[in-house]
């Protein structure tokens, strides 16, 4: 073992904000875009903390409680790693351009039913998240989940070699991030890593089926179970409703379940369920306690959350955006029944010199599906269209217009990338 790393092992966790140090903790000084975590190396043991981790020499004291390593990055995910390598338990790699953190949070509320598991939190799903989910598995863990992201090229195979994942599933893959990688040959390319990983280990992939960009890629001597609502598969599902929430049936080679009423609206989060349902009846989870966790989650973080307000019924989704997810989402909004609707939707960030090829296909899409549309974002902005009523620059001026020229009695989407601050709306909604 790394002789550094026996300081995480006398710890009680890993800190790497003096803000959230807990006693005995070991800190790791991580150099940021606009801050350098080693400049804090001294607070932190003032803090508390046990022990401290540097990479810069400049902030390095020889008192026996710091540390000084080449990367501070390097050593977390490498005693990730270490530490992964402790416990013989399946790990579950999720990754996908769209429902990757909701298929996550429905695969741990199905395996929880019958097993301790440890799960990603939130979406901590990059190069020090992953590290940070690993670092908190115990020997009282069965079974581990864990978020995979990706942004450029190599992202989720540097992931897959920390996390050593045994078990796999891609949620989809579609036109996301593409600033890092230029076209959707190189997300397809990216997203693979997982399958080879899985692959290379002898592990066992889950599929949709229905997904002929995911079976294309699907390794042919690998162990799988598939998931469908088109085809026999081993687990089959079908979409009974949008009304606007979920409405579903799913099935093994035995049993198929009633009518589940779930709390999330969106053709697309059918597919999310039918997912966790599949690892579920893989892993031996009763059938009564699947139906029961997909009835039972309820989402947060404005995905696909229903809310109804004084005036209207709001579907908040708007922690993320990307065409694939965008398109989703207007098309099942254009399915869901309603005297009156309206679509308020945000630039979609991260795409580079697509950007506005991608903003004017979403407006091409909304004419088609004949949905009076209101736009926020400077992108938007740029593209004029007899669909488009009220276009606005920021969130802050639709937020003013709106206080001014109150809607009611209307069944209202807001989609959009994080960055846009589409929730800021809800007050005036």
């Amino acid at each position: 073992m790394n002789q550094t790393f026996k300081h995480f092992y006398n710890s009680t966790g890993v800190s790497t904000d003096t803000r959230k140090i807990n006693s005995g903790c070991l800190f790791v000084c991580i150099k940021g875009d606009s801050f350098d975590g080693n400049t804090f190396a001294a607070k932190a043991l003032e803090s508390g903390a046990s022990h401290v981790i540097v990479d810069n020499k400049d902030f390095f004291q020889e008192n026996g409680k710091m540390s000084l390593v080449n990367d501070s990055v390097q050593f977390i995910q490498d005693l990730a790693n270490y530490h992964r390598k402790k416990f013989n338990i399946p790990v579950i790699g999720i990754t996908g351009s769209n429902g990757k953190t909701t298929t996550k949070e429905l695969v741990n509320i199905v395996l929880s039913k019958k097993f301790n598991v440890l799960a990603t939190i939130g979406n901590l799903n990059n190069h020090l998240g992953v590290p940070f989910t690993l670092l908190r598995m115990t020997e009282k863990h069965d079974i581990a989940i864990i978020e995979m992201g990706a942004n450029k090229f190599k992202d989720i195979q540097e992931l897959c070699q920390i996390a050593e994942p045994t078990h796999g599933i891609i949620t989809n893959i579609g036109r996301a991030h593409l600033e890092g990688f230029k076209d959707l040959e190189g997300v397809i390319k990216t997203k693979k890593e997982l399958f080879d990983s899985i692959e290379q280990s002898n592990g066992t992939i889950f599929i949709n089926a229905d997904d002929k960009t995911l079976t294309e890629i699907l390794p042919e001597n690998t162990e799988h179970f598939s998931y469908s609502a088109l085809k026999k598969a081993d687990t089959n599902g079908k979409l009974v409703s949008l009304s606007p929430f979920v409405e579903m049936t799913w099935s093994d080679a035995n049993n198929t379940s009633n009518i589940l009423s779930t709390q999330m609206v969106g053709k697309y989060n059918f597919y999310n369920y039918l997912a966790a349902a599949c690892i579920g009846k893989a892993f031996n989870v009763k059938n009564a306690d699947i139906s029961a966790a997909i009835m039972d989650y309820t989402p947060s973080n404005s995905r696909s959350q229903v809310k109804k307000t004084n005036q209207n019924t709001l579907i908040l989704d708007c922690y993320n955006a990307n065409p694939t997810s965008m398109k989703s989402a207007l098309e099942s909004f254009a399915s869901t029944t309603s005297d009156s609707k309206l679509c308020i939707i945000g630039d979609m960030k991260e795409l580079g010199d697509e950007s506005i090829l991608e903003h004017r296909k979403i407006i091409s899409l909304l004419e088609d599906l004949k949905i009076i549309t209101w736009t926020v974002g400077e992108e938007f902005k740029k593209i004029n269209s007899p669909i488009l009523k009220n276009q606005f620059i920021s969130s802050k001026e639709a937020s003013k217009f709106i206080s001014k020229n109150p809607i009611t009695n209307s069944l209202i989407l807001l989609k959009g990338s994080r960055s846009i601050g589409l929730e800021i709306l809800e007050a005036q909604l």
